[in-house]
Formats: C-alpha cells, sequence, structure tokens
C-alpha cells in the first residue's frame, strides 16, 4: 500500500542557494545509500551475465515457460479484474449519489487493510471441499460429492480473484481522484450534445482518467508480480514460489539467480509504466469535486441506486468484512486463545523487527530528503531514485539478489575471522539479524523518504539559512526549526514503516535468523499446516495493524 505515496518534490533549488557549499556532503550520503540500495539489483544484473546463454536456455526448457506463464496469466486476471471494480466503483461514488455513499467512498479501502496471503487461508477455509460452503450445499440439497461441481478456489483464477478483491483499491484510488478532479463543464457540455450517461463516461470520464487508472493498475501488478503466500498455498508456479524453492529448497542459487533477473524486466517495465503514468494526471478546479451540495452527474432511479449500492457494497463485502469476520469467530474459539500463549513471543520479534527497520529508514531517509533540498543535481536526483526503487522490488527478489554477494563477503570475512581471531562461532551476517533489517529497510525506505520529504517540502527554504545568519549553529537549527516540524511527519513515516515491516512476509521467510519468528512467518506456517484456527489470532493483529495506513490512505484521497 505504500506504493501509492508518490515523490514529493521539495524546493530542492531554492534550498540549494540558501546553503551554498553544503551540496556536497548531501550528494555524496545519497550515493553511499543508493549503492547500499542497489547492490541486489547490481548482484542480480551480474548473475545474469554470468553462466552464458546455456543456463537461460536451460531454464527455458524447464521450468522458465510455466512460470513466465502463471505469472502472465495471473498479473492479467488479478490486473484485470481489479481494474473493472475500482473504476467501477470510483466512477459510482464520484458521480453518482446513492444511499451509504458516503461510508462506501471510504470503505471501499478497507480492503487493502487484508494482507493477500491471509485472505487467501480464509477463502480456502471457507470454500474447499470439507468447508462450510459446501458443506452447507451437500446438507441443504443432499447431494454427494459426484453430484455436483463446485469452483476449485485452490487454483490459479481462485487467486487471481484473491488478489483482485484485496488490491483493487489502488485502482479505486486514484481513478476516485482523477474522476473528482475532472472538468465538469466537459462532462455536462457532453451531456447537453445529447450523450447518455454511459456514453458521457466512455468518451469523455474514461479516457481522461486514463493514466490515473493505468497508474493504479500498475501497482496492482507489482503486487502481484510480487506475491509469494498466495501463490505459494495455491501451488501455483510463479517467479517468486520458483525464487524461494530453488534457492532454499534445492540449494540451486544460480537457477534462482537467474530467475530472478527475468522477474527484474517485469519490474522494471511496471516502474516505467507507473513512472509514466504520473506524467498524464491533472486536476480541475471546477472538478466533481467541487460541486458539493450540487446535483449528482449521474441521476439514478431507484432501483438503480439499489444496484450501486450493492455493486460498491459487494468488494467491500467479499474483500475485508468476510476475511475479517471469519478471522474473529474463529479468534473466540478454545483453540484459537489456547494456541495463543506464545503470542507475546512472536509479537516480541515483530515489535524489534519493525522497530530496527523504522529507525534505519528513518536515518537513511532523513539523508535523503535533505540531499534532494540542498542539491539540485542530476546525479543526486538519480541517487534519490536508485535508493528509493525498492518498493517495487519483490521480497524474494530482493532477499536472494542480497544473499548473492553477501554470502561471498561472509565466507571471507568469517575465513579472516578464524584465522586472525580464532573465531568458530560461524558465518558472520548470513542468518543475521543484521541483512534482515537492511534488506527491509531497502525494501521500505521508499515509505519514509515520501513522508519525511513531503513533511520537509513544506517547510520555508530560507527557514533555516535565517536562523543560521542570527548565530544558530547546524545543532541548533536540526533541534529548534527542523526536529518540531519534521516530528509529525518522522512519527507517520515510522508508523507506516513498522506496519509494513510487520506484515512483510517471503523476504522474511528468506533472511530470518533460525530463533526468530514473526506474526507474519508464524500464522504462514500454522495456516501452511491448514492450523488456521491457530493462526487466526496473529493474523487478526496484522489485518488490525493494516487499517492505519489504509484509513491514511483514504483522507489523503479525498484531498
Amino acid at each position: 500500500m505504500s506504493r501509492l505515496r508518490q515523490f514529493a518534490g521539495p524546493q530542492a533549488s531554492a534550498r540549494a542557494q540558501a546553503n551554498p557549499g553544503s551540496g556536497a556532503r548531501w550528494s555524496l550520503a545519497a550515493l553511499a545509500i543508493a549503492a547500499l540500495a542497489g547492490l541486489p539489483i547490481g548482484a542480480i544484473l551480474f548473475a545474469a551475465a554470468a553462466g552464458g546463454i546455456g543456463a537461460i536456455v536451460h531454464l527455458a526448457r524447464t521450468v522458465l515457460g510455466e512460470y513466465l506463464a502463471n505469472t502472465g496469466l495471473l498479473m492479467l486476471l488479478a490486473g484485470g479484474l481489479a481494474t473493472l471494480v475500482g473504476t467501477g466503483c470510483a466512477w459510482l461514488v464520484a458521480a453518482s449519489a446513492f444511499p451509504g455513499r458516503r461510508v462506501l467512498g471510504w470503505a471501499l479501502v478497507l480492503p487493502l487493510a487484508v494482507p493477500a496471503y491471509i485472505a487467501a487461508y480464509v477463502y480456502a477455509d471457507l470454500l474447499d471441499y470439507a468447508g462450510p460452503v459446501q458443506s452447507a450445499l451437500r446438507g441443504l440439497t443432499g447431494w454427494g460429492p459426484a453430484d455436483y461441481a463446485f469452483p476449485q478456489i485452490r487454483s490459479l483464477g481462485g487467486a487471481a480473484l484473491v488478489l483482485a478483491l484485496v488490491l483493487y483499491p489502488y485502482v479505486y484510488l486514484l481513478a476516485r481522484t482523477a474522476f473528482a478532479t475532472q472538468s465538469l463543464a466537459q462532462l455536462r457540455a457532453a451531456r447537453s450534445l445529447g450523450a447518455g450517461p454511459a456514453r458521457a463516461f466512455w468518451r469523455v470520464a474514461l479516457p481522461a482518467a486514463r493514466p490515473a487508472i493505468a497508474g493504479g493498475l500498475a501497482l496492482v501488478l507489482m503486487e502481484v508480480l510480487a506475491d509469494f503466500g498466495v501463490a505459494e498455498y495455491f501451488a501455483i508456479p510463479t517467479f517468486s514460489t520458483g525464487i524461494f524453492r530453488s534457492w532454499l529448497a534445492m540449494g540451486d542459487k544460480p537457477a534462482a539467480l537467474k530467475l530472478a533477473a527475468v522477474m527484474l524486466v517485469f519490474v522494471i517495465a511496471l516502474v516505467a509504466l507507473e513512472a509514466a503514468t504520473r506524467a498524464g494526471r491533472s486536476d480541475s478546479r471546477d472538478g466533481l469535486a467541487a460541486r458539493a451540495g450540487a446535483e449528482p452527474l449521474v441521476a439514478l432511479s431507484p432501483g438503480g441506486k439499489a444496484l450501486a449500492f450493492l455493486a460498491c457494497f459487494t468488494p467491500v463485502l467479499f474483500g475485508f468484512l468476510v476475511p475479517a469476520g471469519a478471522l474473529g469467530a474463529m479468534a473466540l474459539t478454545e483453540a484459537a486463545r489456547g494456541a495463543a500463549g506464545d503470542l507475546a513471543t512472536y509479537a516480541a520479534g515483530s515489535l524489534w523487527l519493525g522497530l530496527a527497520t523504522s529507525g534505519v529508514c528513518l536515518v537513511a531517509a532523513l539523508l535523503l530528503a535533505f540531499a534532494r533540498a540542498r542539491s539540485a543535481s542530476r546525479l543526486t536526483a538519480g541517487a534519490i531514485r536508485l535508493g528509493t526503487l525498492g518498493y517495487a522490488l519483490p521480497g524474494a527478489l530482493l532477499a536472494v539478489g542480497l544473499l548473492a554477494p553477501l554470502g561471498s563477503l561472509d565466507q571471507s570475512l568469517t575465513r579472516l575471522a578464524r584465522d586472525w581471531l580464532g573465531w568458530s562461532g560461524g558465518l558472520l551476517l548470513t542468518g543475521t539479524a543484521a541483512i534482515l533489517v537492511y534488506a527491509l529497510a531497502v525494501r521500505f525506505l521508499t515509505v519514509a523518504y515520501n513522508a519525511v520529504s513531503g513533511g520537509l517540502a513544506r517547510i520555508p527554504p530560507g527557514l533555516d539559512a535565517a536562523a543560521r545568519s542570527l548565530g544558530a549553529g547546524p545543532a541548533r537549527v536540526l533541534a529548534r526549526i527542523y526536529a518540531p516540524l519534521l516530528g509529525p511527519s518522522l512519527a507517520g513515516a515510522a508508523a507506516l514503516v513498522f506496519i509494513d515491516t510487520v506484515r512483510e512476509l517471503p523476504a522474511t521467510l528468506i533472511l530470518r535468523p533460525f530463533n526468530l519468528e514473526t506474526l507474519a512467518t508464524r500464522t504462514y506456517r500454522l495456516a501452511s499446516d491448514e492450523r488456521l484456527i491457530e493462526a487466526s489470532i496473529p493474523a487478526l493483529i496484522l489485518l488490525a495493524a493494516g487499517l492505519l495506513p489504509v484509513l491514511l490512505l483514504s483522507r489523503l484521497g479525498k484531498r
């Protein structure tokens, strides 16, 4: 969900002029952070060139085709369904009036709080043969197993449906904002020329909102590409599951890196698509959002209002209410309460991991934000872009991209420590909490940077220069000016990074120390063993944690 927060551009040139001579130091800091954040990408690109064409040919003859087909089809189905639901609901909320519209306007964002893998666990439990839905169907009809056909939820189509149900808010939020800021005069002119509501939507509103919709679709596709939990639980071979299995299950590290290189091509294409869509967005002062109290653009009949309500309520029902309600009911059972005895241990693991990652991200984000404010050079801008690219990197790709170069370095360091210091404690870096925090900080640095740079952009460029001219040193300027003014932004950034870190699954599974279990990994392991009732309480905690950024995004989407 952090991917909705676009890069905020501070007033770099004005601040650079107000602080002459300081840009070089900040640029060096930005370059250092970019080098650390770009390490996994560099390692994957290097691995792609190693081994020659024979390794690629071998993958093409074995698993590459299956991974390409499944990943592409999953992206196509989930992206298409999310676009359909998100765009349709956004238009109904922005252009019409029906009972419950105000509540549904923000409730449609709630499914984004549900981690996709948790939704998959719930729907598999509900819709499997032994689940309550099919059991009730057989009880009502008296059918046997051979008397009816029921769609398989553990399939590629089922995975696409689950992903679309929890990811469509990306499209909805951007499309709703685009529709609400479109020129009302153009839409009314189309209606006055005889165009009906449907034709005005297809010929005027939809083309104008296409860049925003495409941006939301790009974000959905990034999430589908990065998904591990749903595909793994439904036994669908995709790039994420293939990388995970090649690296950990089969120990074939070269194959995992080659798959990551192919996956990186998808990532680069989606990042380029998302960046291109931002350039095509425009707002209008006479948009639909400015017509508060006026007649709705599309007048609905009583039956149309009922259908509009059902169309907007259905995604909320199946995307949030059903998973949350099912987990809540399971959490009240004796089995769930009995399994919660060790909950404090997993919560403690999630707590310190989230706090450590938040702290690292805040420091790096502050350095990048000040570098952007103090230097207007293209080199600094490029370093910041590379340093904040982690938001687009799937967790499995990021993990193997870090382990590849660090593994060789770790072996050299361990050898030196053994020869010179008599160290016999094993590898120094691999399998440690430091590497996990490093990877998660690379992945979620974008979240912190967007919040911090947005707060810094609201501080007048000459304020710190005025303080320096009155004799205040850098430390005093930081303590008396920037700390109070950036406090809310820093707190918000820390909270968002913390929540994203707690919910992250694939990177944590691959990189975590053996003695570390988080709420996400605990939920995954219990659900994988078909012990969803025991996993319900940690899953419910993860769902509740996701509500904070979702409600924040809902508020931002109204502005």
